[in-house]
């Protein structure tokens, strides 16, 4: 096989090796919020009340009069997942930083993850020690919002080019898609405090966020219906402008997301907050910030993935493109 189609297919396979690990770091930290998520509603959050081993001089659970197994294997389970998620993102940082052209942008969100990933277990951590305290679990949350955002990017990054940003639309949209992200980033604080102060604490003993829920689910709903109306005038914006297709498939999943999510949430709030439902309002909070995400990433243009070069027909060329 000539030496440049042999680099051809090594370099589509780097390319295609890339992006799915990109891919998958971003299912896995969707993945171990919403797991998060099944450890706060069924109370297991404490299943494992030390930290970083799970009971004093074990690792693992262990009988104990004190907490259910069920609860230990829930905990547990979450805290395992960790490394999984961590092997994922160093699995990518180490794929990026093979690939060949060297892409410094890409390699810096894939060097993101796996720092993040021990941060967040650090803080992880934090939250165990202190007992679930309703502060520690909304830091816990955002800080997974803010990984999740920045997986969606390494995704993006992972399938364009890297020529300078070319804006897709007009300063004045992209203005207004600041302010999109800006109410975005409130509805999920909001959101973090409505649940501090609702009845899934991770544990039946962690003291509550001392505010009436109705309130914060007020501010919460204002949230997202400001969002609603500035993401119906970024629609009617994109109408008299020439977006692309990327562009318009972003702002339509967005769409779709945030009004499902709000029909979830008022569905959730009216039928008393059920454990089930807040599970998927966590799914559907991660597919909000993702949606944001590849909007934001699509309203600029750094051209297309270089494609490989066609394999030539005498040795020098081939000597030449190696």
């Amino acid at each position: 096989m000539p030496a440049s189609s042999l680099l051809n297919r090594l370099s589509h396979s780097s390319t295609t090796l890339v992006r799915a690990l990109a891919l998958a770091v971003l299912v896995t930290q969707v993945l171990i919020s919403v797991t998060g998520s099944v450890v706060r509603v069924t109370g297991s959050g404490l299943g494992c009340p030390t930290w970083p081993r799970c009971f004093p001089g074990s690792m693992v659970p262990i009988s104990h009069p004190e907490v259910s197994t069920l609860h230990q294997i829930i905990e547990f389970g979450n805290r395992t997942l960790t490394g999984l998620v961590g092997f994922v993102a160093l699995a990518c940082l180490l794929a990026a930083w093979w690939y060949r052209p060297y892409r410094p942008r890409l390699v810096r969100l894939a060097l993101v993850m796996p720092i993040g990933v021990i941060v967040q277990a650090v803080i992880g951590g934090m939250t165990v020690l202190v007992d679930l305290r309703w502060w520690s679990v909304s830091i816990h949350f955002l800080a997974s919002a803010v990984l999740i955002w920045l997986a969606t990017l390494l995704v993006k990054v992972a399938g364009e080019g890297d020529e300078p940003a070319r804006p897709v639309v007009p300063q004045r949209m992209r203005r207004l898609l600041v302010a999109l992200t800006a109410v975005a980033v409130g509805m999920l604080v909001a959101g973090t405090l409505v649940t501090a102060a609702g009845p899934h604490a991770g544990d039946a003993e962690t003291p509550r966020l001392p505010l009436p829920i109705p309130a914060l689910v007020q501010v919460h709903g204002l949230l997202v219906m400001a969002y609603l109306c500035l993401l119906a005038v970024f629609g009617v914006w994109l109408r008299n402008t020439r977006p692309t297709k990327a562009l318009l498939r972003a702002y339509g999943a967005t769409c779709v997301v945030v009004l499902a999510q709000g029909v979830l949430g008022s569905v959730q709030y009216l039928f008393g907050v059920p454990e089930a439902m807040v599970v998927l309002h966590v799914l559907g909070a991660t597919l909000v910030i993702i949606t944001v995400a590849f909007l934001w990433g699509e309203s600029r243009y750094r051209g297309d993935l270089p494609r490989s070069r066609p394999a030539t027909a005498t040795p020098d060329t081939a000597t030449v493109g190696s």
